[in-house]
């Protein structure tokens, strides 16, 4: 009698199982997505989600340069075509206020994600306006600006005698601004095919801003104050002219014709055995320790963006938190399978496959330091960053920002201290025009 009543019971379970699996089956998510390595980890990692709960969960990317088009347009047609969005941070301002983005406080508040995500990954992926206490997304690919150079160029004994006896000091990774400079300076040797150091030169986007900004706030300076939307006096203050000369002088030593640079050019500085140091992305950094894409990975180091001279130290962020899109159908699937993100076994997962999670536990984690050659680099820099304006309007003045530095970094015109008062009077003005100030 009892294995009969075990048998149905068996039985029973098995049809609800069963008629579990058919119904999750039916459902499926879209996530959106710039097309880069990290979204390639996120749709492997989706995929557990998808053997566990029969939710079919796609990873949809598009290339970077269409990625902020082609989401907003989707938003501001208030289309469905994607359940979930991984965006830039800049964008918290227009996701929440234009209503693209579902308010996500109460799952923050209940899941006490502020305990268990870094601090930084809260205040700029996730909150908005900053301090009060609103939540937009959840933290997913932390990122920030960070360096790569060649090991061997360093350490050659040669090398070094001739750095000390020019400069007076060990030639070793650098620890401020000045030291990298003197170092970009040492390995430029245009005669040779070698070049000093590689930055973000691009100004179609957040390339070059973000390069810059790294070096502004290294200096002292910042980009305003995002609370009362100030920026006479902060933008154009005499520390952040200082930043923005020395990412020009900088220029000096890039390769030639890097006048538009961004991700790509400068992991080829590297691959190519063109530049000694390069900035980029940590993000982007997987290709450079891979032999088959780069054949100096064996002697290819890392290390966190250089202080300035008061030894202030920051790193412009980048990376992504994931939003509920508020015109998605299945906005009660997409909370389910935040609640999988967040667990701490799909955090380490998440890690493993190579994202770059913002989990507390697992960035302090010593398996996570010593998984790559720059995870410990990663780790020091998610803790001194800072971030571009997200404001709404942050677009708008971004452009800004690029056509007021892009000339004198790049073609030589006027000064650092011209470039940001212009800019300075033109934020001023664009806040103005929305009534930021009240």
């Amino acid at each position: 009698m009892r294995k009969l009543v075990t048998s149905v019971l068996a039985g029973i379970g098995l049809t609800l199982a069963y008629g579990t699996s058919v119904h999750a089956q039916d459902k499926e998510l879209t996530i959106f997505w710039a097309e880069w390595d990290p979204a390639n980890y996120l749709q492997e990692l989706v995929n557990d989600y998808m053997a566990e709960t029969g939710v079919k969960v796609t990873v949809q990317t598009t290339p970077w340069p269409d990625f902020q088009t082609k989401a907003f347009t989707e938003f501001n047609a208030h289309g469905d075509a994607y359940d979930l969005v991984v965006g830039d941070s800049q964008w918290l301002g227009a996701g929440s206020t234009q209503g693209h983005y579902v308010d996500l406080t109460d799952f923050f508040n209940q899941h006490k994600l502020t305990d268990v995500m870094a601090p930084a990954t809260i205040k700029y992926y996730a909150e908005y306006p900053g301090g009060s206490g609103k939540y937009w997304a959840i933290p997913l690919e932390g990122d920030a600006i960070g360096w790569s150079y060649r090991k061997d160029w360093f350490e050659d004994p040669k090398e070094k005698e001739a750095f000390k006896a020019k400069y007076g000091y060990d030639l070793d990774v650098p620890k401020t601004y000045a030291q990298l400079r003197d170092i970009a300076e040492f390995f430029h040797r245009p005669d040779q095919k070698r070049y000093g150091v590689a930055i973000y030169t691009d100004n179609s986007y957040d390339a070059m801003a973000m390069g810059v900004e790294s070096a502004i706030f290294s200096y002292g300076g910042d980009l305003g104050d995002y609370a009362s939307y100030k920026v006479d006096g902060i933008t154009n203050s005499k520390q952040a002219a200082a930043g923005l000369e020395m990412y020009k002088d900088l220029y000096k030593f890039t390769p030639p014709g890097w006048g538009k640079t961004f991700f790509v050019e400068d992991n080829q500085a590297i691959t190519g055995g063109l530049a000694a140091m390069s900035m980029n992305f940590f993000a982007f950094f997987p290709p450079l320790v891979n032999k088959a894409t780069n054949p100096y990975a064996d002697v290819t180091g890392f290390f966190a963006n250089p202080g300035g001279p008061d030894g202030k130290r920051f790193a412009a962020l980048g990376g992504q938190g994931v939003s509920v899109v508020s015109y998605s159908k299945n906005k009660d699937e997409a909370m389910k399978f935040l609640e999988w993100f967040i667990k701490d076994d799909t955090q380490k997962k998440w890690a493993e496959l190579g994202g770059y999670t913002c989990s507390q536990a697992v960035l302090k984690s010593e398996a996570f330091q010593k998984a790559t050659p720059y995870n410990k680099a990663f780790y020091d820099t998610m803790f001194m960053v800072k971030d571009f304006w997200a404001t709404p309007e942050y677009a708008e003045v971004l452009d800004q920002l690029n056509q007021n530095i892009y000339p004198f970094v790049v073609g030589g015109k006027g000064t650092a201290q011209e470039a940001l008062d212009k800019t300075a009077a033109d934020w001023k003005a664009t806040f103005t025009k929305y009534n930021r100030y009240k």
